[in-house]
């Protein structure tokens, strides 16, 4: 074997492995905030019966909503409001718009993220955009709930709590789920 097949041989290895670590990328990150707790994902979906439970009336925590997409996302994406104040063990509302600029659809993913770490297993979902992939077709816009509660038993020094969504362009990941066959044109 000369030179060049050895250097097109690594180099078409190095091309595959990057396609692969591109395709684990979001579920790599799911796995790892699992594995070490960092991250601070969220609590999940809310399980308990939320009509069972009182709302703490003696104290508010404050509900920060930011948004951000990764530098491969092109659309536009925040939250109605920037933030919000919420009795522990009230279930309450926030709805996020997202708009896709493109001329093509595309599919994308939230990925959650709580602040601080010790408010991660008190604040839970009960509805949210996040729990799936989302498909935007061309110039569409969309408006996203998330319903969610602060369980009551938060601990009493946590005051604020930041919800922070990044969101991923998983087109080409998903695209075949949704019907967005890629062209041979691209390739």
């Amino acid at each position: 074997m000369n030179a060049t097949n050895k250097l097109v041989l690594k180099l078409g290895v190095l091309v595959i492995g990057m396609f692969g670590f591109a395709f684990a990328l979001v579920p790599l990150y799911d796995l790892f905030c699992e594995i070490t707790g960092l991250g601070g994902d969220t609590g999940g979906q809310y399980t308990y019966d939320v009509a069972q439970l009182t709302p703490d009336k003696s104290r508010l925590v404050k509900v920060n909503f930011i948004t951000n997409t990764n530098d491969g996302m092109v659309w536009e994406f925040e939250s109605e409001k920037g933030g919000m104040r919420v009795y522990p063990g009230e279930l309450r509302e926030m709805n996020f718009v997202v708009r896709n600029p493109t001329d093509r659809p595309m599919v994308g993913r939230a990925i959650p993220s709580v602040v601080p770490l010790s408010a991660t297993d008190h604040f839970h979902k009960t509805e949210c955009f996040c729990f799936e992939q989302q498909y935007l077709g061309p110039g569409e816009e969309a408006v996203w709930p998330m319903r969610f509660l602060i369980a009551p038993e938060l601990p009493k020094n946590v005051q604020s709590i930041n919800l922070s969504y990044a969101l991923f362009d998983v087109t080409e990941l998903a695209g075949a789920d949704f019907g967005l066959a890629r062209s041979p044109s691209e390739g």
